[in-house]
């Protein structure tokens, strides 16, 4: 299939280029999707998918610090970025944009949203739909035409532009629609095969649930033919149960019934969209879900009420036939002070506690456990060690900021972990053909440009992509697994075999003290291991020199 070249024409697909210099970085130096590593290739074993919300929902707005700055080149004076440095930055120079945006005095707003008052907008400072006059908008930049009076107008939350081609103002439908075609260039140039939505990505929300959800009808027929085209799907779908005003106590824990019960029939739709869709997970994400004040609060009946939201779901799963996996993902906190699901433990506590440890599995956010100051891979490791690991999301956190991994040491410590559950050495319950490594990390509010978006893609997958060749070669030597079983080796036999396997008593322990005095102690010769990790991180010429070969006899 040709590649669309609407929204991103001076982008080809992006190539695999190991010699490439320092600052030809539209290349892959590491992601080679058709190399073979242990066995399998990186396509096959990273699956990538590009998260649609932070890719194309965020704009560069700094929460209440600053305003949005991500121009597009489609898109004249959409930000002040845009305005302020003139039309040599534009690859375009507006050529995309319809007529309808100048119909609102240069405001480049669809109608649509100039009736709505700004209804519904994306992620932004201003989600909470206020009116008044931005004070930027004295005076429009409308280029050749010069500078004129802008027309007061409702404030519609861009406070403003973009300067995306897809992007002109609005929540229209056909403003839906440009960005999703923008999507799906953008994913066919990195040449992936999967991606990551929800269904507020697709569509804005009507002002009835019927007009809702003929739109989301529409743009999943567009979505699928678009799939059809590229050979893509989503790696995850999921209902986006925050945006929302309605949620803003929560979803399934929100004290009135009334949006609880709008929840439950938003995920069936969105249940019934993954499954046109063909998405391989279902992705549940409660960021609202928890506590700001535990006065407020009845905590049972809150984490109750997702047991129950979990238990209606996995019944309609079954009920329509839907083949994907259903999963969960953790986070500690932010908006809310305290999540519920705050970490992988306890959201499989949760699970367990209500009978649910089969039907679910965790998406885990390594970068997450930084938050609680626990180590970058800390998630990744408990939820395999439960077999309950299902994706992966690469993205690191900056404050609160969800940003391109660069860490290539703690993302191979990831790696490591996520290869020995699908080789045998930690089975995690997710078959071979499942799983995957999600790419949710959005770029900087100061990269506006929009070879930044490619360059965010490329950064991370190159980071994970070198993470599974130095994970390869540490599972191939087979030093950190030997060293392992050494360190375990008392438990192998004897009592410390029924010690192992649980079939002792305290008596017989304190029998044992008795009879042997005691126990003597080893060093963990924890500096020791951390230098073998480093050896492969970090190899020597000599080690990379042969690593093809030894790659070539492993497979």
């Amino acid at each position: 299939m040709a590649l669309m070249t609407k929204y991103f024409p001076s982008v080809t697909r992006i190539e695999y280029r190991p010699d490439a210099g320092p600052e030809d970085n539209m290349v892959f130096r590491h992601y080679n999707s058709t190399e073979t590593v242990h066995g399998r290739t990186m396509e096959e074993w990273l699956r990538f998918s590009p998260c649609y919300f932070n890719m194309f929902r965020y704009f560069g707005s700094d929460d209440h610090y600053g305003f949005r700055t991500h121009i597009r080149p489609w898109d004249e004076g959409y930000s002040w970025t845009a305005r302020h440095l003139g039309r040599a930055n534009y690859d375009m120079g507006g050529k995309y944009m319809d007529k309808s945006t100048y119909d609102v005095g240069g405001m480049y707003m669809d109608k649509s949203t100039y009736d709505m008052g700004g209804k519904y907008m994306d992620k932004s400072t201003y989600d909470v739909g206020k009116r008044s006059m931005s004070p930027h908008r004295a005076y429009v930049d409308v280029g050749k035409g010069g500078i004129i009076p802008s027309i007061p107008q409702p404030y519609d939350g861009y406070d403003d532009r973009k300067g995306r081609s897809w992007e002109n103002g609005s929540r229209s439908l056909s403003n839906y629609k440009r960005r999703m075609q923008a999507a799906f260039e953008f994913f066919s140039k990195l040449g992936v095969r999967y991606y990551s939505a929800s269904d507020r990505d697709f569509a804005p929300e009507g002002e009835t649930w019927e007009e809702t959800n003929k739109m989301l009808e529409e743009t999943t027929t567009m979505a699928c033919n678009l799939q059809q085209q590229s050979g893509m799907r989503p790696l995850y779908f999921a209902a986006d149960l925050f945006s929302h005003p309605r949620y803003m106590n929560g979803a399934a824990t929100n004290p009135e019934f009334h949006v609880f019960a709008y929840a439950c029939a938003q995920v069936k739709r969105a249940m019934d969209m993954a499954k046109r869709l063909q998405a391989e997970n279902f992705v549940f994400f409660h960021p609202r879900d928890g506590y700001q004040n535990p006065l407020q609060r009845q905590i049972y009946r809150d984490i109750q009420h997702l047991g129950h939201l979990y238990r209606m779901a996995a019944q309609y799963k079954d009920k329509i036939g839907y083949k994907g996996h259903l999963l969960i993902q953790p986070k500690p906190f932010d908006p809310l002070r305290h999540q519920y699901e705050c970490d992988a433990m306890s959201t499989m506590q949760m699970l367990r506690h209500f009978g649910m440890e089969r039907t679910y599995k965790l998406y885990v956010k390594p970068a997450w456990s930084r938050m609680v100051g626990r180590p970058y891979h800390h998630d990744v490791y408990m939820a395999s060690a439960f077999r309950m690991l299902g994706l992966v999301d690469t993205a690191e956190v900056n404050g609160l900021s969800d940003t391109c991994a660069v860490n290539v040491h703690d993302a191979t410590l990831v790696m490591k972990c996520y290869m020995e559950q699908k080789t045998g050495s930690f089975k995690s319950g997710m078959d071979y053909g499942h799983g995957g490594f999600t790419l949710s990390c959005r770029v900087h509010r100061e990269s506006f440009e929009p070879r930044d978006m490619f360059h965010s893609m490329i950064l991370t997958m190159d980071t994970y992509a070198c993470a599974l060749k130095n994970a390869a070669r540490i599972l191939s030597d087979g030093c950190f697994a030997r060293n392992l079983q050494q360190r375990y080796i008392s438990y192998k036999s004897g009592f410390g075999e029924k010690l192992d396997k649980g079939s002792t008593s305290l008596e017989e322990c304190e029998e044992y003290i008795r009879n042997h005095g005691d126990a003597q102690v080893h060093s963990s010769r924890q500096e020791h291991h951390e230098q073998m990790f480093n050896y492969y991180v970090f190899p020597s010429a000599k080690y990379s020199a042969g690593y093809s070969a030894r790659m070539l006899r492993s497979s």
